[in-house]
């Protein structure tokens, strides 16, 4: 036999010698090592984009309940009654660290303080007592409840009531409510004013002192929706601002900054948000000049006024199509030719003396505000649309037959486009202050894209309701693609602040 066939006798098992056992070994080898990895997969985590941060909603509920956990830890630690303890974490906004290691230093003088004091044990009640004066109401005519803290500054409990009343419903005082006596720097603690106050007033005070906690806290930030009463919890520290945009979403829905409580500014640093706001009050009156709903046709010259936010204009009298954003022609958006978004810079022979200079320096910001309060115009004009688009939505369901859930990726689109436009208008603050360098021309790619793309979805989402139905497949794919271009651009925007690639003309 040759040296071949010893070599393939070796290699080959009969199907005798490959019995049941040896396959149901090598099945439980491959479904162990396939339950290794089906446990793998669900251990992964979905990968953070690098424009989200981490963070978390919070009812009035969890708050109170966050803050009796800590109360409780520091009362278990030092031996001291929750009322006191509270007091001491209030005194010391909540860092716990602080409070502990001053506290084991000198307990004596923290408690001082804090307006406490070691003494401070016995539970607060109501006395009767005949012939006492109140020095408020100088009322000495009959038996008063009569109530006083340990430093027994006593007045008569209605007096007390309603000076309780006056700090916490007037004054709107929870965390340093002082006792009445001039001069007495003793806190009352919440036993106290539970005793004293009618259960309303109560409430508002622990409304008051969730407040507190939240203001107190680095990391918390009330939600600035109105009415909303959710905080949200952001571990972005704030001198981490120049280089994360930490947009969150409450509870409610409302989408916003965590570092300085504006709307969603996404891609901007805070610090150039304000900068921008700030030059744009400060040239009102060209705001208020370019801000103006009209504009003349630049082929018959008709005057046209916009009434919805796609940006593709077509004269009714000429018929010319043209952009609103830069009046060029239509055509050309849909071309390598497309640079709306794109400040083109003026040669140095143009800008040779300071009026030149000003006046070129005036052009390139009112070609970046112009964009600017044009998305910001256009948001509107799509939600406006999108109210009208419930109506079609019900048409639409009526006229073909689909469910409310088969007509839902209208509310989708306009979502995302409204979301989108909000996106585009603060691309175009961040590029006012962006330097001139290849990653600026990588960044401007980058909007011209998403905004191109933004326009195509508006332009499909103001189509007649007939038409709404034959559209449905090419909206959707429409809405996923915009979604996709904003990420690339929000992700691409915080890579570079986060690694510093960005140069500003500013500090930010």
């Amino acid at each position: 036999m040759s040296s071949d066939e010893d070599f393939m006798s070796d290699q080959m098992m009969s199907d005798d010698e490959f019995d049941d056992d040896s396959l149901g070994e090598l099945d439980s080898e491959f479904e162990d090592d396939n339950d290794n990895y089906l446990d793998d997969v669900k251990d992964e985590k979905p990968q953070k984009k690098a424009y989200e941060v981490d963070y978390r909603p919070l009812s009035a509920q969890t708050i109170r309940d966050e803050q009796a956990m800590q109360v409780n830890e520091i009362s278990t630690l030092f031996g001291l009654s929750p009322e006191q303890c509270a007091i001491l974490l209030r005194h010391f906004k909540w860092q716990k660290e602080r409070l502990i290691e001053r506290y084991m230093d000198n307990p004596d003088v923290v408690l001082a303080d804090a307006g406490l004091g070691s003494e401070f044990s016995k539970p607060p009640k109501l006395e009767k007592i005949r012939g006492f004066m109140c020095d408020i109401c100088c009322d000495d005519t009959r038996a008063l409840d009569t109530y006083a803290m340990k430093c027994d500054h006593r007045y008569c409990a209605d007096c007390y009531r309603q000076y309780l009343e006056s700090k916490v419903k007037d004054e709107g005082e929870a965390a340093r409510v002082q006792c009445p006596a001039e001069g007495c720097a003793r806190i009352v603690d919440s036993k106290s004013i539970r005793l004293l106050v009618p259960a309303e007033t109560y409430a508002r005070y622990e409304e008051l002192l969730n407040r507190t906690y939240v203001d107190d806290k680095p990391n918390l930030r009330w939600c600035p929706a109105p009415e909303c009463e959710y905080a949200v919890d952001c571990p972005v520290r704030p001198n981490e601002l120049h280089r994360i945009v930490p947009t969150v979403a409450c509870e409610c829905s409302h989408v916003f900054c965590f570092g300085c409580g504006l709307s969603d500014h996404q891609p901007c640093p805070c610090s150039l948000v304000k900068k921008w706001l700030k030059k744009c009050e400060d040239d009102s009156e060209t705001a208020n000049w370019i801000s103006a709903h009209t504009k003349e046709c630049p082929k018959c010259i008709s005057t046209i006024e916009k009434n919805g936010g796609c940006n593709h204009m077509t004269c009714r009298k000429c018929k010319h199509e043209f952009c609103w954003v830069c009046m060029g022609p239509w055509n050309e958006h849909g071309t390598s030719w497309y640079n709306c978004n794109r400040y083109e810079e003026k040669s140095g022979s143009e800008a040779r003396d300071n009026q030149a200079k000003s006046r070129a320096s005036l052009e390139r910001y009112l070609h970046y505000y112009n964009r600017y309060a044009n998305h910001d115009h256009s948001a509107k004009l799509d939600k406006d649309l999108y109210i009208k688009t419930e109506k079609k939505m019900t048409m639409l369901q009526s006229a073909s037959g689909m469910s409310w859930i088969e007509v839902q990726y209208l509310a989708q689109a306009s979502s995302v486009l409204q979301q989108c436009r909000q996106t585009l208008k603060w691309t175009y603050a961040f590029a006012f202050y962006l330097e001139r360098n290849n990653n600026t021309f990588i960044f401007e790619d980058n909007q011209r894209d998403l905004e191109m793309a933004v326009e195509t979805l508006s332009e499909l989402f103001e189509k007649p309701p007939e038409q709404l139905r034959e559209s449905k497949k090419e909206m959707m794919d429409r809405t996923a693609y915009v979604s996709s271009r904003r990420r690339i651009l929000l992700e691409d925007t915080a890579q570079g602040l986060r690694s510093g690639r960005w140069s500003f003309t500013v500090d930010v």
